[in-house]
Formats: structure tokens, C-alpha cells, sequence
């Protein structure tokens, strides 16, 4: 009896959500009711096919987290033609350097198709800081994280590039 209760005072779309964040990267290692406090910060908005997420030179003001569907990232070529930098589905997040930094897009996001995002804006992420400090650390750690092991694939892939070997210095 107590168990069917719980089922039908349980918001199944909400544990749905808060099981799909729990199982990406950046918010690994939080607790079931912190991912719900945070599920409660984010801003759910569908795109329909060809829609724009936003586009290069935009100003950043929200990390976005594909739900369903498929969304293309492109970047303006030295002839000013869109260049493919990825396509990523479910469960991939994006536009994360906004709640960094308050600069312009690097690149544009289209949706292939009609797709489900959650957005966290920068504004957000400011009172999860406030109220609830450990899921914000949490959250900037991983962004950390992240965007290290980025730069450090950059690196690598500038010195591959060069054609100088690892560790070497031009004369």
C-alpha cells in the first residue's frame, strides 16, 4: 500500500530528468536530492529542425544539455562557409565556457532535428553558488576538469601538428 502511494505521489518526468542528469560527467557525485535541486535551476525549451541554438559571436549565457534529438556545432571557415566541428546526441553538453565567461560563442549550434535541451544560464549557476555551494563546486570542478583535459588535447594535437617531436625545443 505505502509503496503504490509513493509511486503515485512520485513525479515519474522528474525522476526521468534527474536520472538523466545523474548520468553525465559533470554532475557525478551528487546526491539524488542535490541533483534534484538542481534539476529545478535548469530551463527546458524544444528546438525544432534548423532552429538555432545560438550562433557565432552570440554573447554565452547558458550550458546546454541535449535530451533528445541531434545538434550540430559549426564554425565560420577562413571563406566564411560553416565548418562541421561535431553533431552530439543525448546526453551531451555544450556552450559550457557561458558560465564562465561572459564573451562571445566560438561557434554556432543548429538542431538537426527537433530536440529537447535543458539550459542552465549563468544566472543560475550564480544562485546555485549562493544556496547550495557544494553542488556549484561540484559543477565548476568538473568544468575544470574538463576544460583541462581539452586544453591539454589541444596541446598535444598543436605539437603533432608542428612536426616537432614531444619534449623538443626549436633551436
Amino acid at each position: 500500500m505505502l509503496q503504490k502511494l509513493r509511486n503515485f505521489l512520485v513525479d515519474k518526468r522528474f525522476v526521468q530528468k534527474r536520472e538523466f542528469l545523474k548520468s553525465l560527467s559533470i554532475f557525478r557525485g551528487l546526491s539524488n536530492r542535490e541533483l534534484g535541486q538542481l534539476l529545478q535551476m535548469f530551463h527546458s525549451r524544444t528546438y525544432h529542425e534548423g532552429e538555432p541554438l545560438f550562433l557565432e559571436g552570440d554573447i554565452g549565457r547558458a550550458l546546454f544539455v541535449v535530451e533528445s534529438g541531434r545538434v550540430e556545432l559549426t564554425k565560420s571557415g577562413p571563406d566564411g562557409r560553416p565548418q562541421k566541428l561535431a553533431e552530439l546526441g543525448p546526453g551531451s553538453f555544450f556552450g559550457e565556457m557561458a558560465l564562465l565567461e561572459h564573451l562571445p560563442r566560438s561557434a554556432s549550434a543548429v538542431a538537426m532535428q527537433e530536440s529537447a535541451l535543458l539550459l542552465l544560464y549563468r544566472s543560475r549557476l550564480d544562485e546555485i553558488l549562493d544556496s547550495y555551494p557544494h553542488i556549484g563546486i561540484a559543477i565548476m570542478t568538473h568544468l575544470a576538469r574538463l576544460l583541462s583535459a581539452r586544453l591539454r588535447r589541444a596541446s598535444e594535437s598543436l605539437v603533432s601538428s608542428s612536426g616537432e617531436p614531444r619534449g623538443s625545443t626549436p633551436a
